[in-house]
């Protein structure tokens, strides 16, 4: 397993593998999934000059554990559900679409007023899409952001993710055109395990990144 030292490492490697002059010609557009997604990104575009933009989206927990995540929603209104932990908390569906109606006023719009200025999440109908982010640990966010932009009928979804669990990677390996990763890890941990420095991304920088790579 390659130890990465930041994100700036990580970019580095993505950018080994990913098809630059291919990206170019094709005008791939740039889809984050988190802050930490948005700034790599960011890098990987110093020598692609390409679209970014970022998917805002939201955790629903379970009514009685708000570590655990079963569900994702985004502003699009795409819903992932994690069926196995549902079943096992016998949690209704009913439940989940009420907290993803929730999560939707109380996080996502005020997250897209703050980083895009209420504007909405541009189609990508007809585009080829890279969706990057720096680690998947379960796959949801992930899963979220494959559905939702399939459901816009692009001409191609990639993934470009540094750190990838197994099962994450088998589960999405059927759903886009390829995916572009550094680490395959078995028993994934926590996504700073595996990074030797990970900072945190300003409000500040968010709004800079998306600005200037919209302009």
């Amino acid at each position: 397993m390659r130890q990465l030292k930041d994100r700036e490492d990580a970019a580095k490697g993505l950018l080994d593998t990913l098809p630059l002059e291919q990206m170019r010609s094709e005008n791939w557009n740039l889809v984050a999934l988190s802050s930490g997604g948005l700034y790599l990104a960011s890098l990987i575009n110093r020598r692609l000059s390409l679209p970014i933009d970022m998917l805002f989206s939201a955790s629903i927990t379970a009514p009685n554990n708000k570590e655990c995540e079963i569900a994702r929603v985004c502003e699009t209104e795409e819903i992932v559900i994690h069926d196995v932990l549902c079943d096992s908390f016998d949690i209704q569906v009913d439940y989940v679409y009420a907290e993803a109606t929730r999560r939707n006023e109380e996080k996502i719009l005020p997250d897209i007023y703050k980083y895009r200025k209420g504007g909405h999440f541009d189609s990508k109908k007809g585009e080829t899409v890279l969706i990057v982010d720096e680690a998947s640990q379960t796959g949801l966010k992930l899963l979220l952001a494959i559905k939702a932009i399939l459901a816009q009928q692009p001409k191609a979804v990639y993934v470009g993710v540094p750190i990838l669990p197994q099962e994450v990677l088998e589960a999405i390996e059927p759903l886009v055109d390829d995916i572009f990763f550094l680490n395959e890890i078995v028993n994934f941990k926590e996504t700073q395990c595996y990074y030797e420095k990970l900072e945190d991304v300003d409000d500040e920088s968010m709004q800079m990144i998306l600005k200037k790579e919209n302009v």
